[in-house]
């Protein structure tokens, strides 16, 4: 199947599940992950008509997001080092890790002055040693902390839960951090409106979906792995 042919089967199946749930489908934004894949497929992604890129290392997503002359919507959704953020700050509209102070600190220096950083604060809700991400009980406190940053809009929390041959364990992964998500929004933070959530990939977004995913990371079942 072409990547065009695989999204339209995507936007259907997501079409389908939101139906199924009373979900507007409306509410759910695909991020093709081309972290493993060449300029050339990121680009056929984009003429296939996929707006959002998702990319975790700084060199390679800035290459790519110049040959493809500032194509489509860029996301950062791998762990970012503070001294990468200079590379990154006015390329890519949205940070999907955002898990420490000093990050935050040196996103907040780098903004441009009058934009905004929008974050999702990652955390890690399965406690797996090798996922980075805040645990749940430091989220709290930790957006509180970020409203010392001017620069930062913190728009929802991100997980990733772990590889399950069953998809249907990951959901209380996907359910905490939903829950943790409306106690976050219900704060009525003006730095941190909280409204929306990035988990769920090829193997558990449809689980994700049911339990309120809004932003999806698709990458072997959208654009595959061919070249890295």
């Amino acid at each position: 199947m072409t990547i065009k042919e695989k999204l339209t089967a995507l936007q259907t199946e997501i079409e389908d599940i939101c139906n199924r749930i009373n979900r507007d489908p409306g509410t759910v934004h695909i991020v093709a992950v081309t972290k493993y894949v060449s300029e050339e497929r990121t680009k056929e992604a984009l003429d296939a008509g996929i707006v959002h890129i998702g990319e975790n290392r700084a060199e390679s997503g800035v290459e790519k997001w110049e040959a493809l002359h500032e194509r489509g919507v860029w996301h950062f959704i791998g762990s970012l080092q503070s001294k990468k953020v200079k590379k990154i700050i006015d390329k890519f509209s949205f940070i999907h890790s955002l898990d420490r102070l000093s990050l935050a600190e040196e996103l907040d220096k780098r903004c441009p002055d009058g934009q905004k950083v929008i974050c999702f604060v990652q955390v890690n809700v399965s406690g797996e040693e090798t996922k980075a991400g805040l645990h749940p009980e430091e989220v709290v406190p930790f957006i509180k902390k970020l409203m010392d940053f001017h620069s930062i809009e913190v728009i929802g929390l991100m997980t990733m839960a772990p590889f399950e041959d069953d998809p249907e364990k990951t959901r209380p992964v996907f359910r905490e951090l939903r829950k943790l998500r409306d106690h976050v929004s219900a704060l009525n933070l003006k730095h941190a409106p909280c409204k929306e959530l990035s988990m769920g990939m090829s193997n558990d977004f449809r689980i994700a979906l049911e339990e309120g995913a809004t932003y999806i990371r698709i990458g072997s079942a959208l654009v595959g792995a061919d070249t890295k």
